[in-house]
């Protein structure tokens, strides 16, 4: 009868304390675990998302009380005795085209064209000083005709609304010199462009958030006397 010989085992023993424990999972791409899985989002970008998310509660709430006050205790002045809706639309008109200037710096960065960066980000930042500017006028004549915050409702409302969004467009201005400085001094890079993206998610919220409120501010028909 043929003996069978027994080849010898080939694996190498595991070592000791390891035995009964599941293999490791590998992991492909040199990614450590944990990273490059979940929203695919950064955390930079996440947070302006959050940011913008709950910003999105206050404009909404201050806006629910422009229109629901719109027409009360008047004390005979209505938004058509002082609204100069030609010159507001110039300065809207102004501060939307900022949002093609910030594009146009996100992608100048992003081909690591440096003179165009600087020369996007300052033109961005001068529309939304130039509508500032406008704002501040406008409140001036306002309050020159007897609209004021304390003079009804109306003037409550609007100058809280109003002047919530332009508090949001000189914080944008401020960000947007900051990042102009970085690129004149050379530490805004190419490698940096998130930087410049999350600045521009910013200020596009901010434009699209005026949008809303010129059309139900100027441009909804008002209650008149």
């Amino acid at each position: 009868m043929a003996t069978i010989e027994q080849t010898p085992s080939t694996t190498p023993p595991e070592p000791e304390g390891t035995q009964g424990l599941p293999a490791p999972t590998p992991h492909f791409g040199g990614e450590e675990p944990g990273h490059g899985q979940g929203t695919g989002i950064t955390n930079g970008k996440l947070a302006m998302w959050l940011f913008l998310a709950s910003d999105c509660l206050f404009f909404g709430a201050f806006i629910a009380a422009y229109l629901l006050y719109r027409g009360r205790h008047l004390n005979g002045l209505t938004p058509r005795d002082v609204f100069n809706i030609p010159f507001t639309s110039a300065t809207s008109f102004i501060l939307l085209m900022s949002s093609l200037t910030m594009v146009l710096a996100l992608a100048a960065i992003q081909r690591g064209d440096y003179r165009r960066l600087k020369i996007w980000l300052m033109a961005t930042a001068l529309f939304g000083a130039t509508f500032i500017s406008g704002q501040v006028y406008e409140f001036t004549e306002f309050s020159r005709r007897g609209l004021k915050v304390d003079t009804n409702l109306f003037g409550s409302t609007f100058f809280v609304l109003t002047g919530f969004h332009g508090a949001h467009v000189t914080l944008g201005i401020i960000w947007l010199l900051s990042l102009w400085g970085l690129a004149a001094q050379g530490r805004l890079t190419q490698r940096d462009a998130e930087r410049v993206e999350i600045a521009g998610l910013y200020w596009h919220f901010v434009d699209i958030v005026w949008i809303v409120i010129f059309t139900v501010v100027y441009l909804v028909p008002q209650p008149g006397k």
